[in-house]
Protein backbone atom coordinates (compact mmCIF):
# COMPACT_ATOMS: atom_id res chain seq x y z
CA UNK A 1 0.00 0.00 0.00
CA UNK A 2 1.41 3.35 -0.96
CA UNK A 3 -0.72 6.07 0.59
CA UNK A 4 -0.77 4.75 4.13
CA UNK A 5 2.57 4.67 5.89
CA UNK A 6 4.36 1.63 4.55
CA UNK A 7 7.79 2.01 6.04
CA UNK A 8 10.17 4.53 7.49
CA UNK A 9 12.76 4.64 4.77
CA UNK A 10 15.80 2.70 3.67
CA UNK A 11 18.27 1.69 6.34
CA UNK A 12 21.50 3.58 5.62
CA UNK A 13 23.44 3.54 8.91
CA UNK A 14 23.84 -0.06 9.99
CA UNK A 15 26.63 -0.77 12.49
CA UNK A 16 28.13 -3.32 10.04
CA UNK A 17 28.00 -3.51 6.22
CA UNK A 18 24.79 -4.98 4.81
CA UNK A 19 26.73 -7.72 3.00
CA UNK A 20 27.54 -9.24 6.40
CA UNK A 21 23.83 -9.78 6.94
CA UNK A 22 23.59 -11.61 3.61
CA UNK A 23 26.54 -13.83 4.47
CA UNK A 24 25.22 -14.39 7.98
CA UNK A 25 21.77 -15.44 6.71
CA UNK A 26 23.29 -17.92 4.24
CA UNK A 27 25.59 -19.35 6.92
CA UNK A 28 22.65 -19.83 9.29
CA UNK A 29 20.77 -21.76 6.60
CA UNK A 30 23.76 -23.93 5.70
CA UNK A 31 24.59 -24.70 9.33
CA UNK A 32 20.92 -25.48 10.00
CA UNK A 33 20.94 -27.81 6.99
CA UNK A 34 23.96 -29.71 8.35
CA UNK A 35 22.57 -29.91 11.88
CA UNK A 36 19.23 -31.19 10.62
CA UNK A 37 20.93 -34.15 8.96
CA UNK A 38 23.13 -34.81 11.97
CA UNK A 39 20.41 -34.65 14.62
CA UNK A 40 17.05 -35.13 12.85
CA UNK A 41 17.05 -38.72 11.58
CA UNK A 42 13.34 -39.57 11.83
CA UNK A 43 10.08 -37.65 11.27
CA UNK A 44 9.14 -35.66 14.36
CA UNK A 45 6.56 -33.09 13.34
CA UNK A 46 3.68 -35.37 12.42
CA UNK A 47 4.07 -37.32 15.65
CA UNK A 48 3.64 -34.09 17.62
CA UNK A 49 0.92 -32.51 15.47
CA UNK A 50 -1.97 -33.75 17.62
CA UNK A 51 -0.67 -31.96 20.70
CA UNK A 52 -2.04 -32.16 24.22
CA UNK A 53 -5.54 -31.09 25.09
CA UNK A 54 -6.17 -28.09 27.30
CA UNK A 55 -8.32 -28.67 30.41
CA UNK A 56 -11.87 -29.56 29.41
CA UNK A 57 -13.52 -26.54 31.08
CA UNK A 58 -11.21 -24.16 29.23
CA UNK A 59 -11.76 -25.95 25.91
CA UNK A 60 -15.52 -25.81 26.37
CA UNK A 61 -15.38 -22.07 27.00
CA UNK A 62 -13.12 -21.34 24.02
CA UNK A 63 -15.23 -23.44 21.66
CA UNK A 64 -18.61 -22.56 23.15
CA UNK A 65 -21.50 -21.36 21.04
CA UNK A 66 -22.14 -18.21 23.15
CA UNK A 67 -18.54 -17.05 22.66
CA UNK A 68 -18.77 -17.75 18.94
CA UNK A 69 -22.00 -15.76 18.72
CA UNK A 70 -20.49 -12.81 20.58
CA UNK A 71 -17.38 -12.78 18.39
CA UNK A 72 -19.48 -13.17 15.26
CA UNK A 73 -21.77 -10.30 16.23
CA UNK A 74 -18.73 -8.14 16.98
CA UNK A 75 -17.16 -8.92 13.60
CA UNK A 76 -20.39 -8.23 11.73
CA UNK A 77 -20.67 -4.92 13.56
CA UNK A 78 -17.13 -4.02 12.48
CA UNK A 79 -17.95 -5.03 8.92
CA UNK A 80 -21.01 -2.76 8.90
CA UNK A 81 -19.03 0.13 10.41
CA UNK A 82 -16.21 -0.29 7.91
CA UNK A 83 -18.58 -0.40 4.94
CA UNK A 84 -20.52 2.60 6.23
CA UNK A 85 -17.39 4.69 6.71
CA UNK A 86 -16.09 3.69 3.30
CA UNK A 87 -19.40 4.70 1.69
CA UNK A 88 -20.39 7.77 3.66
CA UNK A 89 -17.29 8.95 5.52
CA UNK A 90 -14.72 11.49 4.45
CA UNK A 91 -12.89 10.84 1.21
CA UNK A 92 -9.55 11.63 2.91
CA UNK A 93 -8.01 8.21 3.51
CA UNK A 94 -6.05 9.04 6.65
CA UNK A 95 -9.17 10.49 8.30
CA UNK A 96 -11.42 7.59 7.36
CA UNK A 97 -11.68 4.46 9.50
CA UNK A 98 -12.05 2.01 6.58
CA UNK A 99 -8.56 2.15 4.97
CA UNK A 100 -6.67 1.78 8.24
CA UNK A 101 -8.94 -0.99 9.47
CA UNK A 102 -8.82 -3.00 6.22
CA UNK A 103 -5.13 -2.64 5.38
CA UNK A 104 -3.71 -2.65 8.90
CA UNK A 105 -6.02 -4.14 11.53
CA UNK A 106 -7.51 -6.77 9.24
CA UNK A 107 -4.84 -7.52 6.63
CA UNK A 108 -1.99 -7.54 9.17
CA UNK A 109 -3.77 -8.12 12.48
CA UNK A 110 -5.60 -11.36 11.63
CA UNK A 111 -2.45 -13.11 10.30
CA UNK A 112 -0.67 -12.11 13.52
CA UNK A 113 -3.46 -13.54 15.66
CA UNK A 114 -3.60 -16.67 13.49
CA UNK A 115 0.11 -17.37 13.92
CA UNK A 116 -0.15 -16.88 17.68
CA UNK A 117 -3.50 -18.47 18.57
CA UNK A 118 -4.61 -20.63 15.65
CA UNK A 119 -7.56 -20.29 13.31
CA UNK A 120 -9.32 -17.41 15.05
CA UNK A 121 -10.86 -16.38 11.73
CA UNK A 122 -13.29 -19.29 11.96
CA UNK A 123 -15.00 -17.33 14.74
CA UNK A 124 -14.22 -13.80 13.57
CA UNK A 125 -15.30 -14.03 9.93
CA UNK A 126 -18.33 -11.75 9.40
CA UNK A 127 -19.26 -13.68 6.25
CA UNK A 128 -19.34 -16.97 8.11
CA UNK A 129 -21.25 -15.37 11.00
CA UNK A 130 -23.97 -14.05 8.69
CA UNK A 131 -24.20 -17.41 6.89
CA UNK A 132 -24.49 -19.24 10.20
CA UNK A 133 -27.25 -16.86 11.28
CA UNK A 134 -29.21 -17.42 8.08
CA UNK A 135 -28.96 -21.19 8.50
CA UNK A 136 -30.04 -20.92 12.14
CA UNK A 137 -33.13 -18.89 11.24
CA UNK A 138 -34.04 -21.29 8.44
CA UNK A 139 -33.76 -24.29 10.72
CA UNK A 140 -35.66 -22.46 13.45
CA UNK A 141 -38.53 -22.14 11.00
CA UNK A 142 -38.45 -25.84 10.24
CA UNK A 143 -36.65 -25.54 6.89
CA UNK A 144 -33.50 -27.42 5.94
CA UNK A 145 -30.56 -25.34 4.76
CA UNK A 146 -28.84 -27.22 1.97
CA UNK A 147 -26.35 -25.97 -0.65
CA UNK A 148 -27.53 -25.68 -4.22
CA UNK A 149 -24.65 -27.77 -5.56
CA UNK A 150 -22.30 -30.36 -4.09
CA UNK A 151 -18.68 -29.26 -3.98
CA UNK A 152 -16.68 -31.86 -5.92
CA UNK A 153 -13.29 -30.48 -4.99
CA UNK A 154 -12.17 -30.47 -8.61
CA UNK A 155 -11.29 -26.77 -8.46
CA UNK A 156 -9.29 -27.19 -5.28
CA UNK A 157 -8.06 -23.87 -3.91
CA UNK A 158 -8.03 -22.08 -7.25
CA UNK A 159 -11.16 -20.04 -6.38
CA UNK A 160 -9.52 -18.91 -3.13
CA UNK A 161 -6.30 -18.07 -4.99
CA UNK A 162 -8.32 -15.95 -7.42
CA UNK A 163 -10.05 -14.12 -4.56
CA UNK A 164 -6.76 -13.41 -2.79
CA UNK A 165 -5.17 -12.28 -6.04
CA UNK A 166 -8.01 -9.81 -6.58
CA UNK A 167 -7.35 -8.25 -3.17
CA UNK A 168 -3.59 -7.95 -3.55
CA UNK A 169 -4.07 -6.60 -7.08
CA UNK A 170 -6.27 -3.85 -5.65
CA UNK A 171 -3.70 -3.08 -2.96
CA UNK A 172 -0.58 -3.18 -5.13
CA UNK A 173 -1.58 -2.13 -8.64
CA UNK A 174 -4.28 0.52 -8.36
CA UNK A 175 -3.35 4.17 -7.81
CA UNK A 176 -4.80 5.27 -4.46
CA UNK A 177 -5.85 1.78 -3.32
CA UNK A 178 -6.95 3.23 0.02
CA UNK A 179 -9.56 5.57 -1.46
CA UNK A 180 -12.63 4.89 0.73
CA UNK A 181 -15.20 4.64 -2.08
CA UNK A 182 -13.01 2.12 -3.91
CA UNK A 183 -12.78 0.04 -0.74
CA UNK A 184 -16.57 0.14 -0.36
CA UNK A 185 -16.98 -1.39 -3.83
CA UNK A 186 -14.31 -3.98 -3.08
CA UNK A 187 -16.01 -4.94 0.19
CA UNK A 188 -19.36 -5.34 -1.56
CA UNK A 189 -17.89 -7.48 -4.35
CA UNK A 190 -15.94 -9.72 -2.00
CA UNK A 191 -18.94 -10.14 0.30
CA UNK A 192 -21.02 -11.22 -2.67
CA UNK A 193 -18.29 -13.71 -3.60
CA UNK A 194 -18.21 -15.14 -0.08
CA UNK A 195 -21.95 -15.37 0.51
CA UNK A 196 -22.84 -16.57 -2.99
CA UNK A 197 -20.23 -19.31 -2.74
CA UNK A 198 -21.51 -20.42 0.65
CA UNK A 199 -25.09 -20.47 -0.61
CA UNK A 200 -24.18 -22.50 -3.68
CA UNK A 201 -21.60 -24.92 -2.29
CA UNK A 202 -22.14 -24.80 1.46
CA UNK A 203 -20.40 -22.92 4.25
CA UNK A 204 -17.68 -25.44 5.04
CA UNK A 205 -16.75 -26.27 1.46
CA UNK A 206 -16.51 -22.65 0.34
CA UNK A 207 -14.61 -21.61 3.47
CA UNK A 208 -12.01 -24.31 2.77
CA UNK A 209 -11.66 -23.66 -0.95
CA UNK A 210 -13.23 -20.40 -2.14
CA UNK A 211 -12.99 -17.74 0.56
CA UNK A 212 -9.48 -16.42 0.01
CA UNK A 213 -8.92 -14.85 3.41
CA UNK A 214 -10.23 -17.94 5.23
CA UNK A 215 -7.82 -20.21 3.33
CA UNK A 216 -4.88 -17.88 3.95
CA UNK A 217 -5.55 -17.47 7.66
CA UNK A 218 -6.10 -21.22 8.07
CA UNK A 219 -2.71 -21.92 6.47
CA UNK A 220 -0.97 -19.39 8.72
CA UNK A 221 -2.81 -20.85 11.74
CA UNK A 222 -0.99 -24.14 11.17
CA UNK A 223 2.12 -22.39 12.49
CA UNK A 224 0.40 -21.67 15.81
CA UNK A 225 0.91 -23.66 19.03
CA UNK A 226 -2.89 -23.96 19.42
CA UNK A 227 -5.47 -25.84 17.34
CA UNK A 228 -8.97 -27.28 17.62
CA UNK A 229 -9.14 -31.08 17.45
CA UNK A 230 -12.37 -33.05 17.76
CA UNK A 231 -14.14 -30.46 19.85
CA UNK A 232 -11.17 -29.70 22.05
CA UNK A 233 -8.40 -27.08 22.02
CA UNK A 234 -4.91 -28.59 21.99
CA UNK A 235 -1.48 -27.10 22.54
CA UNK A 236 1.39 -28.32 20.39
CA UNK A 237 4.88 -27.35 19.28
CA UNK A 238 4.83 -24.44 16.80
CA UNK A 239 5.04 -25.42 13.11
CA UNK A 240 3.96 -29.03 13.76
CA UNK A 241 0.67 -28.25 12.04
CA UNK A 242 2.62 -27.93 8.78
CA UNK A 243 3.83 -31.53 8.85
CA UNK A 244 2.97 -33.80 5.94
CA UNK A 245 1.96 -32.89 2.42
CA UNK A 246 -0.86 -30.88 0.85
CA UNK A 247 -2.41 -32.56 -2.17
CA UNK A 248 -5.24 -30.08 -2.59
CA UNK A 249 -5.31 -28.76 -6.14
CA UNK A 250 -4.27 -25.13 -6.33
CA UNK A 251 -2.40 -25.20 -2.99
CA UNK A 252 0.89 -24.23 -4.63
CA UNK A 253 -0.70 -21.43 -6.65
CA UNK A 254 -2.35 -20.05 -3.53
CA UNK A 255 0.92 -19.96 -1.58
CA UNK A 256 2.66 -18.44 -4.61
CA UNK A 257 0.13 -15.59 -4.56
CA UNK A 258 0.93 -15.02 -0.88
CA UNK A 259 4.69 -14.99 -1.45
CA UNK A 260 4.75 -13.31 -4.84
CA UNK A 261 2.49 -10.43 -3.85
CA UNK A 262 4.61 -9.54 -0.81
CA UNK A 263 7.79 -9.77 -2.89
CA UNK A 264 6.37 -7.49 -5.56
CA UNK A 265 5.25 -5.04 -2.89
CA UNK A 266 8.86 -4.78 -1.78
CA UNK A 267 10.20 -4.45 -5.33
CA UNK A 268 7.59 -1.85 -6.30
CA UNK A 269 9.12 0.49 -3.72
CA UNK A 270 12.65 0.25 -5.12
CA UNK A 271 14.08 3.17 -7.07
CA UNK A 272 14.27 0.96 -10.17
CA UNK A 273 10.53 0.35 -10.26
CA UNK A 274 9.66 3.89 -9.25
CA UNK A 275 11.84 5.20 -12.10
CA UNK A 276 9.90 2.96 -14.48
CA UNK A 277 6.57 4.34 -13.27
CA UNK A 278 7.88 7.91 -13.46
CA UNK A 279 9.06 7.32 -17.02
CA UNK A 280 5.65 5.89 -17.91
CA UNK A 281 3.92 8.97 -16.52
CA UNK A 282 6.29 11.18 -18.49
CA UNK A 283 5.48 9.40 -21.74
CA UNK A 284 1.76 9.85 -21.04
CA UNK A 285 2.01 13.48 -19.96
CA UNK A 286 -0.45 14.58 -22.64
CA UNK A 287 -2.98 11.83 -21.84
CA UNK A 288 -5.93 11.96 -19.50
CA UNK A 289 -5.58 10.97 -15.85
CA UNK A 290 -7.76 7.93 -16.51
CA UNK A 291 -5.35 6.74 -19.21
CA UNK A 292 -2.37 7.29 -16.93
CA UNK A 293 -4.03 5.36 -14.10
CA UNK A 294 -4.97 2.47 -16.39
CA UNK A 295 -1.44 2.28 -17.78
CA UNK A 296 0.02 2.35 -14.27
CA UNK A 297 -2.33 -0.43 -13.19
CA UNK A 298 -1.38 -2.47 -16.24
CA UNK A 299 2.36 -2.19 -15.57
CA UNK A 300 1.92 -2.94 -11.87
CA UNK A 301 -0.31 -5.89 -12.66
CA UNK A 302 2.31 -7.28 -15.04
CA UNK A 303 4.93 -6.93 -12.30
CA UNK A 304 2.69 -8.68 -9.78
CA UNK A 305 2.01 -11.59 -12.13
CA UNK A 306 5.72 -11.85 -12.94
CA UNK A 307 6.68 -12.19 -9.27
CA UNK A 308 4.01 -14.83 -8.64
CA UNK A 309 5.19 -16.71 -11.73
CA UNK A 310 8.80 -16.43 -10.52
CA UNK A 311 7.86 -18.05 -7.20
CA UNK A 312 6.14 -20.88 -9.08
CA UNK A 313 9.02 -21.33 -11.52
CA UNK A 314 11.77 -21.43 -8.90
CA UNK A 315 9.80 -23.81 -6.69
CA UNK A 316 8.98 -26.17 -9.56
CA UNK A 317 12.59 -26.13 -10.73
CA UNK A 318 13.85 -26.99 -7.23
CA UNK A 319 11.32 -29.80 -6.84
CA UNK A 320 12.11 -31.22 -10.29
CA UNK A 321 15.80 -31.32 -9.41
CA UNK A 322 15.00 -32.92 -6.04
CA UNK A 323 12.98 -35.62 -7.80
CA UNK A 324 15.89 -36.33 -10.12
CA UNK A 325 18.55 -36.40 -7.41
CA UNK A 326 16.35 -38.44 -5.09
CA UNK A 327 15.40 -40.99 -7.73
CA UNK A 328 11.69 -40.47 -7.08
CA UNK A 329 9.26 -41.38 -9.85
CA UNK A 330 6.29 -39.44 -8.53
CA UNK A 331 5.70 -35.72 -8.23
CA UNK A 332 7.03 -34.14 -5.06
CA UNK A 333 5.20 -30.86 -5.63
CA UNK A 334 2.59 -31.50 -2.89
CA UNK A 335 5.24 -32.62 -0.41
CA UNK A 336 7.11 -29.34 -0.10
CA UNK A 337 4.32 -26.76 -0.42
CA UNK A 338 3.73 -26.37 3.31
CA UNK A 339 7.37 -25.38 4.07
CA UNK A 340 6.65 -22.23 2.06
CA UNK A 341 3.99 -21.10 4.56
CA UNK A 342 6.39 -19.91 7.31
CA UNK A 343 8.36 -18.11 4.61
CA UNK A 344 5.19 -16.31 3.53
CA UNK A 345 4.55 -15.38 7.16
CA UNK A 346 8.14 -14.13 7.52
CA UNK A 347 7.78 -11.99 4.39
CA UNK A 348 4.63 -10.41 5.83
CA UNK A 349 6.38 -9.56 9.09
CA UNK A 350 9.44 -8.21 7.31
CA UNK A 351 7.59 -6.08 4.77
CA UNK A 352 4.73 -4.81 6.90
CA UNK A 353 6.30 -4.40 10.33
CA UNK A 354 6.54 -0.62 10.15
CA UNK A 355 3.08 -0.30 8.63
CA UNK A 356 1.60 -2.23 11.57
CA UNK A 357 3.57 -0.35 14.23
CA UNK A 358 3.20 3.17 12.82
CA UNK A 359 -0.13 3.16 11.00
CA UNK A 360 -1.73 0.91 13.59
CA UNK A 361 -1.57 3.77 16.10
CA UNK A 362 -3.96 5.81 13.96
CA UNK A 363 -6.80 3.47 14.92
CA UNK A 364 -6.88 5.10 18.36
CA UNK A 365 -8.08 8.53 17.12
CA UNK A 366 -10.10 6.97 14.29
CA UNK A 367 -12.34 4.97 16.64
CA UNK A 368 -13.56 8.26 18.07
CA UNK A 369 -14.19 9.81 14.65
CA UNK A 370 -14.56 6.95 12.14
CA UNK A 371 -16.40 9.05 9.52
CA UNK A 372 -14.03 12.01 9.74
CA UNK A 373 -16.80 14.38 10.82
CA UNK A 374 -15.04 15.98 13.82
CA UNK A 375 -16.55 13.66 16.45
CA UNK A 376 -14.84 12.55 19.66
CA UNK A 377 -16.92 9.57 20.79
CA UNK A 378 -14.36 7.96 23.12
CA UNK A 379 -12.21 11.01 23.83
CA UNK A 380 -9.23 9.72 21.82
CA UNK A 381 -9.41 11.96 18.77
CA UNK A 382 -6.48 14.09 19.97
CA UNK A 383 -4.17 11.10 20.37
CA UNK A 384 -0.90 11.81 18.54
CA UNK A 385 0.73 8.69 17.03
CA UNK A 386 4.45 8.36 17.66
CA UNK A 387 5.97 8.19 14.18
CA UNK A 388 9.45 7.60 15.63
CA UNK A 389 8.41 4.63 17.74
CA UNK A 390 11.02 2.38 16.15
CA UNK A 391 14.35 3.31 14.59
CA UNK A 392 15.39 2.23 11.09
CA UNK A 393 18.05 -0.01 12.62
CA UNK A 394 15.47 -1.75 14.81
CA UNK A 395 13.26 -2.27 11.78
CA UNK A 396 16.13 -3.85 9.86
CA UNK A 397 16.98 -6.24 12.69
CA UNK A 398 13.33 -7.31 12.99
CA UNK A 399 13.15 -7.84 9.24
CA UNK A 400 16.41 -9.79 9.16
CA UNK A 401 15.41 -12.05 12.07
CA UNK A 402 11.95 -12.67 10.62
CA UNK A 403 13.37 -13.76 7.27
CA UNK A 404 16.02 -16.01 8.80
CA UNK A 405 13.64 -17.65 11.27
CA UNK A 406 10.99 -18.17 8.58
CA UNK A 407 13.43 -19.80 6.17
CA UNK A 408 15.06 -21.99 8.81
CA UNK A 409 11.57 -23.15 9.85
CA UNK A 410 10.75 -23.88 6.21
CA UNK A 411 13.98 -25.82 5.84
CA UNK A 412 13.22 -27.89 8.97
CA UNK A 413 9.68 -28.68 7.79
CA UNK A 414 11.00 -29.70 4.38
CA UNK A 415 13.63 -31.91 6.04
CA UNK A 416 11.01 -33.60 8.21
CA UNK A 417 9.05 -34.44 5.08
CA UNK A 418 12.16 -35.61 3.25
CA UNK A 419 12.96 -38.05 6.05
CA UNK A 420 9.61 -39.69 5.31
CA UNK A 421 10.12 -39.78 1.53
CA UNK A 422 13.81 -40.71 1.24
CA UNK A 423 15.00 -43.71 3.20
CA UNK A 424 18.55 -43.63 1.87
CA UNK A 425 20.67 -41.02 3.67
CA UNK A 426 22.79 -40.13 0.65
CA UNK A 427 19.79 -39.64 -1.61
CA UNK A 428 18.09 -37.65 1.12
CA UNK A 429 21.03 -35.25 1.34
CA UNK A 430 21.31 -34.85 -2.41
CA UNK A 431 17.55 -34.39 -2.89
CA UNK A 432 17.37 -31.65 -0.29
CA UNK A 433 20.19 -29.57 -1.75
CA UNK A 434 17.80 -27.92 -4.24
CA UNK A 435 15.50 -26.94 -1.36
CA UNK A 436 18.46 -25.45 0.49
CA UNK A 437 19.32 -23.51 -2.66
CA UNK A 438 15.73 -22.31 -2.89
CA UNK A 439 15.78 -21.09 0.71
CA UNK A 440 19.08 -19.27 0.14
CA UNK A 441 17.62 -17.65 -2.98
CA UNK A 442 14.45 -16.52 -1.22
CA UNK A 443 16.38 -15.23 1.80
CA UNK A 444 18.87 -13.27 -0.29
CA UNK A 445 16.15 -11.86 -2.50
CA UNK A 446 14.10 -10.87 0.52
CA UNK A 447 17.01 -9.08 2.16
CA UNK A 448 17.84 -7.30 -1.08
CA UNK A 449 14.26 -6.09 -1.50
CA UNK A 450 14.13 -4.84 2.09
CA UNK A 451 17.45 -3.02 1.76
CA UNK A 452 16.27 -1.28 -1.42
CA UNK A 453 12.65 -0.56 -0.47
Amino acid sequence: MRILAHGIGVVRALPIPAVYFYVGAVLVLVISFVLLFALWRRPLLEASADGRGLPDPLSRILLSLPLRVVLGAFSVGLWVLTLATALFGTRISLLNFAPTFIYVMFWLGIPFLSVLFGNVWSSLSPWRAVADSVVWFLELGGREARPVLTWSGAWGRYPAAGALFAFVALELTKPQPDYPRTLAIAMALYSYWAWAGMAIYGRDAWTRSGEGFAVMFALLARIAPFAAREGRVVIRWPFTGLAGDDRTRGALVFVAVMLGSTSFDGFSRTSRWQDLITSLHGNLADSSQRTVDLATMGVNLAGLVFFIAAILATYLAAVALAEKLGGVRRSLIPDFVLPLVPIAAAYMVAHYFTLAVIQGQFVIPLISDPFGRGWDIFGTVDFAPNLALVSPQTVWYVQFCALVVGHVAGLAIAHDRAVVIFRDTRRSVEAQLPMLGLMVLYTSAGLWLLSRG
